[in-house]
């Protein structure tokens, strides 16, 4: 049985079995991780996977799970940030519309 040393931060060396370890390869390589239950602490252990930790990983028998993130996810977002009083004025408006396509072909704006 392939056993795999990692370290967790409260316990030290800790050994694993590929079954411990949780392997995510997002499409986003910066994003990719690997994370375990520490078996010392019970902690959860969470890391950056550079590919040479995911070949490494891979190899020694740990399942990929793959996650993709939408291209509209890491779009560079431009203007003020949804308030929760946006989120309230938004559902106030929709409770009071009942022609939704013709309060879109308006805006919002306009029924302030």
């Amino acid at each position: 049985m392939t056993t795999i040393k990692a370290s967790c931060p409260v316990c030290g060396d800790v050994e694993l079995t590929p079954k411990q370890v949780r392997l995510v390869v997002c499409s986003a390589k910066e994003r990719s991780f690997y994370a375990f239950g520490c078996p010392g602490c019970e902690d959860e252990v969470r890391k950056p996977a550079s590919e040479d930790v995911v070949a490494l990983l891979v190899s020694g028998g740990v399942a990929v799970e793959r996650w993709v993130i939408p291209a509209e996810a890491m779009e560079e977002k431009a203007g003020a940030t949804i308030a929760w009083d946006d989120v309230l004025d938004f559902a106030l408006v929709l409770d009071s519309c009942d022609d939704l396509a013709t309060l879109a072909g308006r805006g919002l704006r306009s029924l302030r």
